[in-house]
C-alpha cells in the first residue's frame, strides 16, 4: 500500500469513524462532522473495500432466492474474485474512463462486476433490466458506452442496438465473452488505477417521473463518500445485517445494497424474487436475524397487510425511502413491532439528504432534519431568497458550501443543468415547509402542487389521509379542471385486494376523505385506475394531469363525484 493510500483510507476511515460515535447526537453530528480530506487520487474499491476485506472476516453479501437457497460471499472472496473479474475486464479492452453498461439483478456478479469496473477506473452505468431495446439505444447513444455487460437472457435486447460495444455476457450466449470465464483467471491483486476524486465513478439515468430522464453523473467521491450522510441516516453499524428493498439499475439499491452497508463493514442482504411476497420477506428477515431494514412505501403497505404478529426478530432500524410515508403506516408498525420507521430524502443527483436519524425524535409526517455534512436549505420560489425560519419553500443545497454529495451535473443537458443550478443553489424540484427546530415535512414536486379555489393542495397530504382507507391500495390525486373552482383535487385509486370498482367503495372513500380532511382539501373526484408508473415504479402524475386535460368537459364514464356523495347522504 502507498503512502497516498494509506492516507487516504485513514482519512475515510476516521470520518466514518467520527459519524459512528455520533449516533444518536444528530446536533453534535451536523456541528463537527467534516467530510475527509483524501488528497490527490481516491478510489473506493481499492482504498476502502479492499482494505476492509484484508481486515475484515465476515459475510459481505448473502442472495436470497425464491426457491430458498443463498448464495454467500465474504469481503475476501469479492475481493479476489472482483481482482479477478477487474483483469480479464482490462484483457478485453475497459479502460480507465471507459462506460460501461452494466444490467443484471440482485446476482453475485453484479456486485463483482461494479468493484471490477470500480477498480479499472472505468464509469458505471447502471441498468435496469426492465428496460428495452429502445430505450438501451437511446442510453448507450446519450453516454457513449463502451462495454456492455449483461444476462445471457437478455442479449437480444441489443440485437438492434447501434454501437461498438464490447459485449460481455453473464452465462454463454453466441458472440458474447462469458464473464464466468474470468473465475479461471489467475488472481492478482489490481494496482490502484490513479483515479482523482473528481474523476467520473457513475452515471445514472433518472427515473423520470415528469419528464425525460435526466443523464446523472456522480465521480470517485460524491457517491463513495457522500454515502457517509446515508450510512448515518440509516443508522447502520459493524456487523450489521442490512436488507434493503431495491431494483439493480436505480440509484437507491447502490446507496444501501452497496455503499452505505458496506461504508459500515456490514453485510448486504437481498432477494433475487421476479415477485415481491410480504410473508416469505418477514420469515427472511427473521431467519437471517437481520437488523437493519430498509423498504419503500408500497412494500411498506404491504407488510402491514401480512401478519406482523411474529414479531420483528432482531431488527433494531427501519426505514423508509423512495417517496415519502404515510403516517399511518408508521404508526401500525410501531403498534405491532415497538419499532419506529424513519423516513428520510434523498435524490439520484444526491446522497441522502434529510433523515430521522437514529435517536431523534420522529415528528408525525416529517422526513426529518438535514444530515451531517449536507448544507440543505429552503428557498423561497418566488423572491429566490433563503428561509432563514419556519415556513414553505423549494429544498436546495446551497452550492456556496461545496455540497460534496451533488452530483457535477446533468451530462449533455446544459440547460437542464444552468436550471438546476440557478441562484447559487442546487433546486430538488420538490416543496416542503419547515418548522421552529429544523424538521421538514415533504409537500410535492414543483409540477405537483396546484391550486384548488385559491388554496395551494399538496397532493401527498390528500393521498396520505386517501391511503389510510382499507380499499385504497394507492392513490394520485391531480388537479381536475373545473368551471367554478378552476381546479378541484381529483384521485386515481388502485384498490387493494378484495375490493371491487363500485359507486359504493367509491362513496366510502370520498366519505372517508371528507371526514378527515379540511374543507378546502375536498377530493371532489375518483376514479379506479391503473396508475401509470415509471419503470422505476414511481407514480407517473403528469400523465394523470394530461388525462384530466383532454378529458375537461366530457369527463370519465369511471368517474364518481362528490355530489353523488351529497346525493347518497341525503336519502
Amino acid at each position: 500500500m502507498t503512502a497516498s493510500t494509506e492516507t487516504a483510507t485513514d482519512a475515510y476511515r476516521a470520518a466514518r469513524d467520527q459519524l459512528l460515535a455520533l449516533r444518536g447526537d444528530h446536533e453534535r453530528a451536523r456541528a463537527e462532522f467534516a467530510w475527509p480530506q483524501l488528497g490527490e487520487r481516491f478510489n473506493w474499491a481499492v482504498d476502502w473495500f479492499d482494505v476492509v476485506a484484508r481486515e475484515v472476516d465476515r459475510t459481505a453479501l448473502l442472495v436470497l432466492a425464491a426457491d430458498g437457497t443463498a448464495t454467500e460471499r465474504s469481503y475476501a472472496e469479492l475481493s479476489r474474485s472482483s481482482d479477478q473479474l477487474a483483469g480479464w475486464l482490462a484483457e478485453r479492452g475497459v479502460r480507465r474512463g471507459d462506460p460501461v453498461v452494466v444490467m443484471l439483478g440482485n446476482q453475485v456478479e453484479l456486485w463483482e462486476s461494479m468493484l471490477a469496473v470500480m477498480k479499472l477506473g472505468a464509469v458505471i452505468m447502471p441498468t435496469t433490466t426492465a428496460v428495452g431495446p429502445a430505450d438501451l439505444g437511446d442510453r448507450i447513444s446519450r453516454t457513449g458506452a463502451r462495454h456492455v455487460i449483461c444476462n445471457a437472457a437478455d442479449v437480444a435486447k441489443f440485437a438492434d442496438v447501434p454501437g461498438e460495444c464490447t459485449r460481455i455476457s453473464v452465462g454463454a450466449a453466441e458472440g458474447w465473452a462469458d464473464l464466468h470465464e474470468a473465475a479461471d483467471r489467475p488472481h492478482a491483486p489490481v494496482e490502484h488505477p490513479g483515479t482523482a476524486p473528481g474523476d467520473p465513478l457513475l452515471l445514472y439515468f433518472t427515473s423520470g417521473t415528469t419528464s425525460r430522464p435526466k443523464l446523472v453523473e456522480h465521480t470517485q467521491v460524491s457517491y463513495p463518500v457522500g454515502h457517509l450522510s446515508t450510512t448515518y441516516w440509516l443508522g447502520l453499524q459493524p456487523g450489521d445485517v442490512h436488507l434493503n428493498i431495491s431494483s439493480p439499475g436505480w440509484a437507491k439499491h447502490a446507496w444501501s445494497c452497496f455503499f452505505a452497508p458496506w461504508i459500515a463493514e456490514g453485510t448486504v442482504v437481498v432477494l433475487d424474487y421476479s415477485k415481491f411476497d410480504a410473508a416469505s420477506l418477514l420469515e427472511r428477515l427473521r431467519e437471517h436475524r437481520v437488523t437493519t431494514f430498509c423498504a419503500p412505501p408500497t412494500v411498506w403497505r404491504m407488510l402491514i397487510n401480512a401478519d406482523l404478529s411474529g414479531g420483528p426478530g432482531e431488527l433494531r432500524e427501519l426505514i423508509g425511502a423512495g417517496e415519502p410515508l404515510n403516517p399511518e403506516v408508521i404508526e401500525q408498525v410501531r403498534r405491532a413491532w415497538g419499532l419506529t420507521i424513519r423516513d428520510g430524502y434523498g435524490q439520484t443527483e444526491t446522497t441522502a439528504q434529510v433523515g430521522n436519524t437514529p435517536g431523534s425524535e420522529v415528528r408525525p409526517g416529517s422526513m426529518g432534519r438535514p444530515l451531517p455534512g449536507v448544507p440543505v436549505v429552503l428557498v423561497d420560489p418566488v423572491s429566490g431568497e433563503r428561509l432563514t425560519g419556519p415556513g414553505e419553500g423549494e429544498i436546495c443545497l446551497d452550492l456556496a458550501a461545496a455540497p460534496l454529495p451533488l452530483m457535477t451535473g446533468y451530462q449533455g443537458d446544459p440547460a437542464k443543468n444552468a436550471e438546476a443550478m440557478a441562484g447559487g443553489y442546487y433546486h430538488t424540484g420538490d416543496v416542503a415547509s419547515v418548522d421552529e427546530d429544523g424538521y421538514i415535512t415533504f409537500i410535492g414536486r414543483t409540477d405537483d402542487v396546484f391550486k384548488a379555489s385559491d388554496y395551494k393542495i399538496s397532493p401527498f397530504e390528500l393521498e396520505s389521509v386517501l391511503i389510510e382507507h382499507p380499499a385504497v391500495a394507492e392513490a394520485a390525486v391531480v388537479p381536475a379542471p373545473d368551471a367554478v373552482r378552476l381546479a378541484v383535487p381529483k384521485a386515481y385509486v388502485a384498490l387493494a385486494p378484495g375490493y371491487e370498482p363500485t359507486e359504493e367503495t367509491a362513496l366510502s372513500i370520498l366519505r372517508y376523505a371528507r371526514k378527515h380532511l379540511n374543507p378546502y382539501q375536498r377530493v371532489r373526484r375518483i376514479e379506479f385506475f391503473d396508475l401509470p408508473k415509471t419503470i422505476s415504479g414511481k407514480i407517473r402524475r403528469v400523465e394523470l394531469r394530461d388525462r384530466e386535460v383532454e378529458i375537461a368537459g366530457t369527463g370519465s364514464e369511471r368517474e364518481f363525484r362528490d355530489d353523488q356523495l351529497r346525493s347518497a347522504d341525503r336519502t
